[in-house]
């Protein structure tokens, strides 16, 4: 028997129950009952009875999910940090403490939050991700977590050194530079404090080097007290990489405040290494007066000039102007100078008014320090207080002369024209950008590597290199998620174009065109890292069962939208091959 639609001209079709069979060699069918009155339901019952299965009431019948989990951020970020290395980071370390490892670098790209909060995320009976099941490590504890971070510790230097082999062998620049972040309790060793980048004065700190290479992909890190001056930290970070990684010959790129000339004198030089930095203030004053001013005239249509000093023997030197820099600097130092000189007018007022005049050189004084504080404009100021009277007037001539230096810096560097010409040692000195980024995502949008809750400080040495180490994996995510977000995937070919490298980095066509639109060439919307990771953890992780044998899960994953499909075919991953 079967079940055969026929069709009624303008009606619905006729729905009927027919039995075939063989007569005198022939082939016929009857009609056995008209089931056009049934639901379409009742209809694809009958047809699957007909056809020797078994008909279920509901599709819950049949499967039964347990649990849905999300899934398609795990498997993107997973995937990518086996493609890092990530397996052979972990391999050596004992059971489970490598796939727990591997849990909390993920971890913390997907959801970052304390050791305490990932235990949760990963634990069988509390997961907000398929993480834990994935890797196996859903019954682990917290101990677990912290004995990982331990042997994580004593791995980082052979970490490291893979790193650095990978990306610095051949290469000329390594960027370095330094930030702070804030602690809890005051148990750790390594907390004191010092000078806060993050405005947290109240709390200690710890401070911690970035080894970059000039592309802004991080290499090492190193973490000191919280009351470490930049430059204290340099000499360790070129021993680490001529002795621990056994590269012998670098040009470092590092700001003004990091390499000094007493860390280029004793670090720098008698290790044969190579810098790129820039002047401070006063000696880019004591340069000035060496080969007298810098006016605009001087420099060629890049606003480039290099020079040789005797004061800087063996260094080019290569004085640059900018002349946006310039401007803003003198609008922002007129409003000052404006703003302090309204507040001592109020002062001048007080100790003239008739009742309660302002008296005593000490009180004047210290209203007068409050003010010039407030402003930093106290170099600029004559001051002279009485008794009962304040005058004040500017130093014009010393205006004057700092003026003429606004849009002014100047990059030194130790190496000779054919390794880096002038234009490129600007260049190399403003990638210290790329540090900074790093910085920005390990603290804040992406990582959140503050504030630190660990005490011990081995754990906390290891809690700040996981978080390297995620950002190693989000970086060539980025790279290779370009054309989903909003990054400019043509910023060096723009860059190229301009006449100088002094002036400001530009957007390429192609970025203004995705910035314009918030759209790829596909149509299809762009993202952010952060959201493109939340869209992709809406494909789900779907654990089941059948009624027939509930003791056997079965694993089935979502099929993935147009934008899922783009980014794992970008990153090369399969969604569903994740173990």
């Amino acid at each position: 028997m079967y079940i055969e639609s026929v069709p009624n001209r303008n009606s619905p079709p006729a729905v009927l129950l027919r039995e075939s069979f063989r007569e005198d060699g022939k082939v016929k069918k009857r009609t056995l009952a008209n089931l056009s009155c049934l639901s379409a339901e009742v209809i694809e019952g009958l047809k699957v009875l007909l056809g020797g299965g078994v008909a279920m009431t509901s599709p819950s019948d049949l499967f039964a999910i347990e649990r849905s989990l999300p899934h398609g951020h795990v498997a993107a970020v997973l995937g990518s940090a086996r493609g890092c290395g990530s397996g052979v980071w972990f391999g050596s370390a004992p059971k489970p403490l490598g796939a727990l490892l591997q849990a909390m670098l993920v971890a913390r790209i997907v959801e970052p939050a304390s050791k305490l909060a990932t235990h949760r995320q990963l634990h069988d009976q509390s997961a907000s991700t398929s993480l834990g099941r994935v890797l196996g490590v859903g019954e682990c504890s917290v101990d677990d977590l912290h004995r990982a971070l331990d042997w994580l510790h004593e791995a980082q230097p052979v970490i490291e050194r893979r790193l650095a082999r990978q990306h610095l062998v051949g290469a000329t620049l390594v960027l370095y530079d330094l930030t702070s972040t804030w602690l809890t309790g005051r148990c750790c060793e390594l907390a004191a404090r010092g000078h806060s980048r993050d405005g947290k004065r109240d709390d200690p700190q710890i401070v911690f080097g970035l080894v970059c290479t000039a592309e802004g992909c991080p290499i090492a890190v190193e973490v000191f007290k919280g009351n470490t001056a930049d430059p204290a930290t340099v000499a360790n970070q070129v021993s680490k990489l001529k002795e621990r990684f056994g590269i012998a010959h670098l040009a470092w790129v590092g700001d003004r405040g990091m390499l000094t000339s007493a860390r280029i004198e004793q670090v720098l030089k008698p290790q044969a290494m190579d810098w790129v930095s820039s002047l401070r203030a006063p000696q880019i004053a004591q340069l000035a007066q060496e080969h007298g001013a810098f006016q605009p005239s001087l420099f060629d249509e890049r606003n480039l000039l290099e020079l040789t000093s005797a004061h800087f023997p063996g260094e080019r030197l290569v004085v640059c102007r900018n002349p946006l820099l310039a401007e803003e600097r003198a609008r922002k130092r007129l409003e000052l100078l404006a703003a302090t000189e309204l507040d001592l007018v109020k002062i001048v007022t007080a100790t003239q008014r008739a009742r309660n005049p302002l008296r005593g050189q000490d009180a004047i004084g210290l209203r007068v320090g409050r003010v010039i504080g407030k402003f930093n404009m106290a170099k600029h100021f004559d001051l002279m207080i009485t008794e009962t009277t304040l005058n004040y007037q500017r130093k014009t001539a010393q205006i004057d002369a700092e003026a003429a230096m606004d849009g002014l810096y100047v990059i030194r560097t130790s190496l000779d024209a054919q390794a880096l010409d002038a234009q490129a040692a600007v260049a190399a000195y403003k990638s210290l950008a790329h540090v900074e980024r790093a910085f920005r995502s390990i603290k804040t949008v992406d990582l959140n590597v503050r504030p630190v809750f660990h005490y011990n400080e081995q754990r906390v040495r290891a809690h700040v290199f996981l978080c390297m180490l995620a950002y190693y994996v989000e970086w060539h995510m980025r790279e290779r998620l370009k054309p989903m977000l909003f990054d400019d995937e043509e910023v060096q070919a723009a860059n190229a174009t301009r006449a100088s490298a002094v002036a400001k980095a530009v957007r390429s066509e192609h970025a203004k065109v995705k910035d314009a639109t918030k759209t790829a060439s596909d149509d299809l919307p762009l993202h952010s890292f952060r959201t493109l990771l939340k869209d992709l953890g809406t494909l789900a992780y779907n654990i089941a069962h059948t009624s027939a044998n509930p003791q056997a899960k079965i694993v089935l994953t979502t099929q993935p939208t147009p934008i899922q499909t783009k980014a794992f075919k970008l990153l090369g991953l399969n969604p569903a091959c994740t173990q």
